[in-house]
C-alpha cells in the first residue's frame, strides 16, 4: 500500500499559483499592498466620517462654532498676528469627528476633505489606468499583429503623443477642455466632470502601454503556435484573443499599480494647477493648493494630502515591483523614457 501511495504523481501547482505564492513571500510588496488598502478603505469611509462629524466638506462654514471640553470654540479664530486683522482657521483638535486635522481657509473640515479628496484621486487614477490599458492594449495588439500600413499609422500616432512632455500635453489638453468641456456628437462631458481628467490622463499615457505591448506582440506574431494558427486559417481576431492576449496578460497586470501611481501624480499636479478636479469637488491636489496660503499657520492642511500622495505612490511602486518579479521576472517593462 505504501509503495502505491509513493507511486502516485504529485499534484503540481499552476503558474499563477506559483507566481502568487512567490508574491505572498515578498514582505515589502505585501506590506505596501496592506498600506495602500488601508488608505483605500479610509477614503471609501469618507461619507461615513462626514455624517459622523456632522460637517459638509464642500460648504464654507466661516461662522461655525464647535465644542471642545464643554467650551464653544469658533472654527475661524481672530488673527493674533500683526494688526489682528483677518481670521485663522482652527488648528488640529486630534479628536475624531471634531475637526481632527483642523479647518482650511473656508472653515471646512480638513479630515473630511482629505478622505473625499482621496476618494476622487483614487477614482480618477484607477479609471484613467483602465482607460489607458484598454486603448493602449488595443493599439499595441493591432499594430504588432497586422503590421504594414496599419503598424505605420498607429506607430506614428503614438510617436506624436510620445514626443510631447507628459505634463505639457496634459496641461494643454486640460486648458482647452476645462472651459467648455467635450462635445462629440451625442456625447457631451461638462467642464466640471471627473471624466475630463480621467480621459486626459488616460490619453497621455497610452504610448507608455502601447509601445511595449506592440513589441511583445511582434515577437509572438512570429512564434510557432501563432504561425501554425495562421496557416490553419484561424481568423485574426481569434488569434489575438485566444493566443496572443493571454500571453501578455502578466505584463498588463504589472502595468496596473505602476500606471496608477503615475496617474495619481499627474492628477494631483493638474488639480494643484486648478485644471484638474474642479470645485466644489476635491482631490489631494486641490487640498494642497488650498493649504498654500496656510503653510506658516496651519501647515497640516497642505502637508497631510502631500504625505498621502507620497505614501500611496510609494506603496503602489513597491507593490508593482514585487508583482513584476513574481509574474514575469525577466520583464524589462519600463514606464519612463530611455
Amino acid at each position: 500500500m505504501s509503495s502505491q501511495v509513493a507511486a502516485m504523481p504529485r499534484k503540481t501547482r499552476g503558474p499563477w499559483a506559483v507566481a502568487f505564492a512567490k508574491l505572498a513571500t515578498d514582505r515589502a510588496a505585501m506590506a505596501s499592498l496592506t498600506v495602500f488598502l488601508i488608505i483605500v478603505l479610509a477614503c471609501f469611509s469618507a461619507p461615513l466620517y462626514a455624517k459622523w462629524a456632522g460637517t459638509d466638506p464642500f460648504a464654507s462654514t466661516l461662522d461655525a462654532v464647535i465644542q471642545i471640553d464643554g467650551a464653544d470654540v469658533p472654527v475661524m479664530e481672530q488673527s493674533t498676528e500683526g494688526l489682528g486683522l483677518g481670521y485663522t482657521p482652527i488648528g488640529p483638535t486630534w479628536r475624531l469627528g471634531n475637526y481632527f486635522l483642523g479647518a482650511d481657509s473656508q472653515g471646512r473640515d480638513v479630515m473630511a476633505r482629505l478622505l473625499y479628496g482621496g476618494l476622487n484621486s483614487l477614482l480618477i487614477s484607477g479609471a484613467a489606468t483602465i482607460f489607458t490599458l484598454i486603448f493602449g492594449t488595443m493599439a499595441g495588439l493591432i499594430a504588432g499583429y497586422f503590421g504594414g500600413i496599419t503598424d505605420t499609422v498607429l506607430s506614428r500616432f503614438l510617436d506624436v503623443l510620445w514626443a510631447f512632455p507628459i505634463y505639457l500635453l496634459a496641461i494643454s489638453l486640460s486648458i482647452v477642455t476645462i472651459a467648455q468641456g467635450i462635445a462629440i456628437g451625442p456625447i457631451e462631458i461638462q467642464s466640471g466632470s471627473l471624466w475630463l481628467p480621467i480621459i486626459i490622463i488616460g490619453i497621455v499615457y497610452i504610448p507608455y502601454v502601447a509601445r511595449p505591448i506592440r513589441g511583445q506582440v511582434l515577437a509572438l506574431r512570429h512564434s510557432e503556435f501563432v504561425l501554425a494558427a495562421i496557416n490553419l486559417g484561424v481568423p485574426g481576431w481569434r488569434i489575438l484573443l485566444r493566443d496572443i492576449l493571454p500571453n501578455i496578460t502578466t505584463t498588463l497586470i504589472v502595468f496596473v499599480p505602476l500606471m496608477m501611481a503615475l496617474n495619481m501624480l499627474t492628477e494631483s499636479a493638474l488639480s494643484f494647477l486648478s485644471i484638474g478636479v474642479q470645485p466644489p469637488a476635491a482631490s489631494w491636489g486641490t487640498i494642497i493648493q488650498d493649504g498654500q496660503a496656510l503653510l506658516y499657520t496651519r501647515p497640516l492642511v497642505a502637508l497631510v494630502p502631500g504625505l498621502a500622495i507620497a505614501v500611496s505612490v510609494m506603496a503602489l511602486n513597491v507593490f508593482g515591483d514585487g508583482l513584476r518579479d513574481a509574474l514575469d521576472p525577466r520583464s524589462k517593462v519600463r514606464l519612463g523614457r530611455d
